[in-house]
């Protein structure tokens, strides 16, 4: 069986960074670059018609930024998978985008290896995040999100159990075959879940999670 070709759309104003990514990430036969975008709204759109299972979104763009971009991209589909492209100077774009729906950022200094693995990474449905975004993220989230008892009553047993899961970083699809169901429906059910809870994605559910004692927290 063929192994799946990850789909990428690459979205940035610069030109020639636009087109250096994509000539790296074609580069590797387990990837391809299915479209380019050069500023937020065409981001949107091709989002919307291509389907690409990751995005790697620059955050400062003309005529819309890198963040409405994500967050419009993330109420059209909520499965959808941001990278963030940044640089240093720019934590707290990162960290608005993160809370829009992004799944992770990667720094654009970095080696092209490390961002051809953030991409299979975030295909795998694992955030990333650092830790100083992580601790925001968790502040947010014990303030704004409901209480243990709330929560409980919120989920059913079998939501519970695959909020458990996906806070210890299982695949959709070990969710799936632990719980003797369909990707699809893990899928579904998690969908459902960041609704009733008010998250926006993954990443926000994991530390939903821990913040909730539903899982012990991570070491790192």
């Amino acid at each position: 069986m063929t192994k799946a070709t990850i789909r990428v759309l690459v979205v940035d104003d610069h030109p020639i960074v636009r087109r250096g990514i994509s000539a790296e990430i074609n580069l590797d036969p387990e990837l391809s670059v299915i479209g380019e975008a050069q500023n937020g709204l065409e981001a949107v759109e091709m989002a919307r018609q291509l389907k690409p299972d990751v995005i790697l979104m620059d955050l400062m763009m003309p005529q819309m930024d890198g963040v409405e971009a994500t967050r419009q991209i993330i109420a059209a589909n909520p499965d959808a998978q941001v990278l963030i492209l940044t640089s240093f100077t720019e934590e707290d774009s990162v960290y608005t985008a993160v809370k829009a729906g992004a799944a992770g950022f990667i720094y654009k200094d970095r080696p092209p290896a490390e961002l051809l693995n953030a991409i299979r990474t975030l295909y795998n449905s694992q955030p990333i995040l650092s830790p100083a975004i992580t601790r925001r993220l968790q502040r947010d989230l014990r303030d704004q999100t409901r209480t243990p008892a709330e929560s409980a009553l919120a989920l059913t047993d079998r939501e519970i159990e695959i909020v458990k899961w996906v806070a210890q970083g299982a695949l959709y699809k070990e969710i799936a075959q632990k719980l003797g169901i369909q990707e699809a429906t893990v899928r579904a059910h998690v969908s459902n879940i960041l609704g009733k809870l008010n998250l926006s994605n993954r990443s926000q559910l994991v530390l939903y999670a821990v913040n909730h004692k539903l899982v012990p927290p991570a070491d790192s």
